[in-house]
This record gives structure tokens, sequence and C-alpha cells, in this order.
């Protein structure tokens, strides 16, 4: 005769269900409550992580434009391929503007005609109060080069301020204007700074970069 008196014990108690249950609905509680707060720290920053991502990316911008003018065929070596120029933007005041040459222009301008962009552009750096940073830019091909004002592109609208930075060799020290500096020797064309100082400002966020001015050189590049 078997004995029925114990049987094998399967499946879950009622009990044992209840406690897995709370066990479960406190870690999800913990989980939301972890990513709510991750998602509002990282909300909390978005404006600062986005400023700074755009002040590199336009100072990685100017830094490119600049290096690339002074290599050949913009540029041969001992030649000043990036100088201080009058140029007269669209609203008609002239300025000295620190110019130099594209061949192949750049990214950020756009021909009228997109199929047939024309080469050897001229590019100046123009800051202005509560606009931003602009590029001024025309091709010599251009039929009226000498008379029509050149186009204008934005840069940034975040760029509120345009310094330039000096070296004097006998000081041995640095100096940063906010215009550009007169020739001592007289001249009508001011000084060419050797770097260029961009503050960036948005809201209660400022941010100041350094763009150095690469001169043109024999060989190859040394970057």
């Amino acid at each position: 005769m078997k004995n029925s008196r114990h049987s094998d014990r399967s499946g879950f108690t009622l009990l044992e269900i209840l406690l897995s249950l709370a066990l479960v609905a406190l870690i999800l509680v913990a989980l939301n409550t972890f990513l709510f707060s991750m998602g509002e720290l990282w909300g909390r920053n978005t404006d600062l992580r986005l400023f700074d991502q755009h002040v590199r990316a336009v100072t990685r911008f100017l830094d490119h434009e600049l290096r690339t003018a002074v290599l050949p065929p913009a540029a041969i070596a001992r030649s000043t391929p990036i100088a201080l120029q009058d140029v007269t933007p669209q609203n008609g005041m002239q300025e000295k503007l620190l110019t130099f040459d594209l061949p192949a222009g750049s990214r950020l301008i756009v021909w009228p005609d997109p199929k047939r962009p024309l080469p050897e552009v001229v590019c100046s750096l123009q800051a202005r109060q509560n606009e931003g940073l602009f590029l001024i830019w025309h091709s010599r091909l251009e039929k009226n080069f000498d008379t029509d004002p050149p186009r204008e592109t934005l840069i940034t609208p975040l760029c509120t301020a345009l310094a330039y930075d000096y070296y004097d060799s006998d000081a041995q020290r640095w100096s940063t204007e906010t215009a550009l500096k007169p020739d001592p020797a007289g001249g009508t064309t001011p000084l060419t700074p050797q770097r260029l100082r961009l503050k960036f400002t948005y809201g209660k966020l400022t941010s100041e970069t350094v763009v150095t001015l690469p001169i043109a050189a024999e060989g190859l590049p040394l970057f």
C-alpha cells in the first residue's frame, strides 16, 4: 500500500507570490526614480553642452579655413596669404578686415548656382555687434568682382566680440587689443595680429577661444 501522507511540494504559495511581486515593484520604483533623476540632470546641462559644442565647432572651422589659406596653391612660401584689406560689405561701410583666399571655396559658401560654384574665393571675417561673426566672400572670377559688394554668410550669431592678440618680441609678451593695432611706423594699414580672440555669449553662458593665424612656410605643413 502506497504512502500518500507526504506528497512532493510543487508551485509557490500565495504568500511567496505576493512577496515576489512586492520586491519587483520596489525594484521598478527604484529604477524609475534613478532614470528620472539622470534625465533631469542630463536635461539641466543641455544648454551648456550644446553651447560648448557650438563654440568648439566654430573654432575648428576657423582654424581649418585659415590653415587652408596658407597652403599651396592659395599661398606661396614667405608670402602673406592672411592680411588686412579694405572691404566694403553690403552695408556700404568700408572696413579693414582680415582677408584670405580659398581656392576651392568653403562648405559654408553657397553659390546662387550650386552646379557652377566658382573657385578663387576671397574671404574676410567681420564681427558685428548684436549680429555675430560673418564670412564675407566673393570670387575673383565674377564679372563685377571690383564693383559689386561681396556676399555674406553668418558663421555664428553667438560671437559677441572679436579681439586681436599681438606679440611684442622685444618685451616678449602678448597683448590683447579690441581694435586693430596701428602701424608704429606710420603706415596706413594696421598691423596684422598673430591670433584672433573670440568671445561667445548665450544667455548667462560665456566662453572665449583663441585661433592662431598660421603663416606660409616652405615644404610640407607641420600639422
